[in-house]
């Protein structure tokens, strides 16, 4: 391992002003990834000064507000992590940025199946089968978010913080909670995030609502009964992280803490240190890891993330270069995110039924302007940009978001008709998945419906983003264009409302009649310039929310049809209901199911199940394989799947085959 100091000084003019290396070391012995050779890792700490007054950084929210340096600039730090090839000649000259993910490293276990999400890639288990690396990548990871929990090796954004003229600065913050179980307190940090500081206590606008459900009405808990602080194993702590409630929190509510908080975070500094970092990497001569062209990929809270950046002109740096020349925005479905706000918190995110009214799914949702009659507003999500700093952009969702995360409203108008993508985007619909791929086999997966039906969807969409990623990089170092878009669309009758969705009848699984849905929400008079005066907002009319249909099967129609779809043993869902749970037709968060198909006609008689047998689409198993080879040669011809991945798609195949036939699967 080798120790670095420093870097050489940044140019007076770049937002890069310091950049630590304090690891350098080669990666698995020099082992050789193709022609791309040896790889090393550097990690270390930079630095960005930001200007206040330059128009790159105008809509940085509280950025004025913020201490400056000697120069009259706002600074920020963070950690970073960059692997690349040792011989920078046998780079493709690609930097691939990942926008971390709640402070973690993704696009190693998404494009090079590793086994393992390392904090700190070093073993052969966190590389996989290395198709980052083959492609001659440079992977670029950099802290951005300044609220992740305290996890060895996240990526964290160390920003200043806002301050009024002669005190704290306040505002209202909130918090929410599904209690499905009795606990005595709730940490008011989302998913073991940092939260704000509670200003003072026995403010009176500090209140707790409760409510019987997402749309039911709030009812206030009197103060005297819950207090900021929990019980830990030496008596009571007065920690501000945490509220208690007499008697505990009950199971079948939504619990919603609004408190007034000190000190916001200048959280859209995050922003500008993805641009800046990627803009030093491209653009600086004495850059460590030199790159001549720029994607960004980021997956859920990420890809929102990237939406806001898209949206709020982030990818212009400070001397006017276009950033990103390409990114893969994955399963952000409609919505953007609490990255730019005062007190915002940007781990909050939008389900149909947690995380509730946050400024995550807010108009416009397409890329192109879309006028809402109803506000008399007409914008696009590229709007900001000017056609020569707008990237090529590759988004795709699975069933889950458009369930979940509102997604039809990324390729229809307010009023739900159909709308071309932009001349530089593609939009894929990776049919039938749910937000993330599912362990497969399992025999731990609780079944369903007396077994014939079991909760998390492993239909492999990996395999796509695989061929996508390698397609944006064709597209955006060679100007080779990828395939078409593919999304349900509402005149082919493959997209519906959730009213009209007509699902097939099998016994004991009841199919969802409501999605996630987008208002148009009033945060307050100064939303505008991201300060939020109304928790919880008022809430106006939705958007038209549309989902995708189903075949006889009960499989997406639209989009990417994978083999799992188009050469089916089972249905795969993208929803799931809570069912046993309080509120049970609502949907959870992120998860799916599989329905395997009836073995032989007679089974399929006596469970009720309507669809056909495996027997009756099948002569045998090597009938059934034939026929997956055949539609994964279709998918690597269409652009949707590698050529060196169709045997990976073979094996899962056959042992689907297997788990269909009673294999590794129990009932209960």
């Amino acid at each position: 391992m080798l120790l670095l100091a420093a870097l050489g000084s940044a140019p007076a003019a770049a937002a890069v002003v310091d950049l630590q290396v304090t690891q350098r070391v080669s990666l698995l012995d020099g082992q050789a990834f193709g022609e791309a050779g040896a790889y090393e890792k550097i990690a270390g700490i930079v630095t960005i000064a930001v200007d206040p007054d330059d128009e790159a950084n105008g809509r940085i929210t509280d950025l004025g507000l913020a201490p400056r340096d000697s120069d009259g600039r706002v600074r920020a730090r963070a950690n970073f992590m960059v692997l690349k090839p040792v011989d920078p000649k046998r780079s493709n000259g690609v930097g691939l940025l990942e926008v971390s993910n709640r402070g973690g490293k993704a696009s190693l276990r998404y494009f090079n199946g590793a086994t393992v999400s390392a904090a700190d890639p070093v073993k052969p288990d966190a590389f996989g089968d290395g198709l980052l690396m083959r492609l001659g990548l440079t992977v670029i990871w950099v802290g951005w978010q300044f609220d992740v929990s305290d996890q060895p090796g996240n990526l964290r954004l160390e920003a200043p913080v806002a301050r009024g003229a002669d005190a704290p600065l306040t505002g209202l913050a909130r918090s929410d909670w599904v209690v499905d179980a009795p606990v005595p307190a709730l940490a008011l940090g989302h998913r073991g995030h940092r939260p704000y500081p509670v200003y003072d206590r026995a403010d009176p606008r500090n209140v707790l609502y409760r409510r019987a459900g997402r749309d039911e009405p709030r009812r206030e808990v009197p103060r005297e009964r819950w207090r900021f602080g929990r019980t830990m194993d030496v008596g009571w702590s007065d920690d501000d992280g945490w509220i208690s409630l007499d008697g505990g929190f009950k199971p079948g509510h939504v619990y919603e803490l609004v408190y007034v908080a000190r000190d916001p975070v200048v959280v859209g500094l995050g922003l500008a240190m993805i641009r800046d970092l990627m803009a030093y990497a491209r653009f600086d001569p004495k850059a460590v890891f030199p790159v001549r062209h720029a994607i960004a990929f980021g997956v859920s809270q990420t890809g929102r993330f990237l939406r806001q950046f898209l949206y709020q002109g982030f990818n212009v740096d400070e001397q006017g270069r276009r950033v990103f020349d390409g990114m893969l925005i994955h399963t952000a479905g409609a919505g953007r995110g609490s990255f730019n706000h005062r007190f915002a918190q940007p781990s909050r995110d939008a389900h149909r039924y947690s995380a509730f009214f946050y400024p995550t799914d807010l108009y416009p949702f397409a890329s192109l302007p879309t006028p809402d009659p109803v506000t008399g507003r007409d914008d696009g999500l590229l709007d900001a940009l000017d056609p020569a700093h707008r990237p090529k952009v590759m988004v795709t969702n699975t069933g889950y978001e458009y369930w979940g995360r509102a997604a039809s409203l990324i390729h229809t108008a307010v009023d739900g008709q159909d709308l071309e993508a932009a001349v530089q985007e593609r939009i894929y619909h990776l049919a039938s998945g749910q937000h993330y791929v599912g362990a497969w086999p399992s025999p731990q997966v609780p079944a369903l419906a007396d077994g014939r039906a079991w909760r998390s969807n492993p239909l492999d969409f990996l395999v796509n983003l695989r061929a996508l990623l390698s397609r944006l990089v064709d597209w955006v170092a060679r100007d080779q264009a990828p395939p078409h878009s593919r999304y349900p669309q509402r005149a082919r009758g493959e997209l519906v409302t959730p009213d009209a969705f007509r699902f097939v009848d099998l016994p004991g699984l009841t199919a969802p009649d409501r999605a996630h849905v987008a208002y148009r929400a009033d945060y307050g008079p100064d939303w505008s310039r991201g300060v939020i005066g109304k928790q919880p907002p008022w809430l106006g009319p939705p958007f038209v929310t549309q989902v995708p249909a189903v075949d006889t099967m009960g499989n997406e129609l639209g989009g990417v049809r994978n083999v799992e779809i188009t050469v089916p043993l089972a249905t795969y869902t993208p929803w799931s209901l809570r069912g046993g749970l309080h509120q049970p037709a609502e949907l959870n968060d992120f998860v799916g199911m599989i329905a395997p198909l009836a073995v032989d006609d007679a089974s399929a008689v006596a469970n009720g199940d309507p669809r056909p047998s495996v027997a009756s689409l099948y002569r045998d198993r090597d009938d059934y394989l034939r026929q997956v080879a055949a539609a994964a040669a279709a998918l690597v011809e269409q652009g949707f799947l590698l050529d060196e991945d169709q045997q990976r798609v073979l094996t899962r195949a056959s042992k689907t085959w297997a788990w269909v036939h009673g294999e590794g699967r129990q009932t209960r």
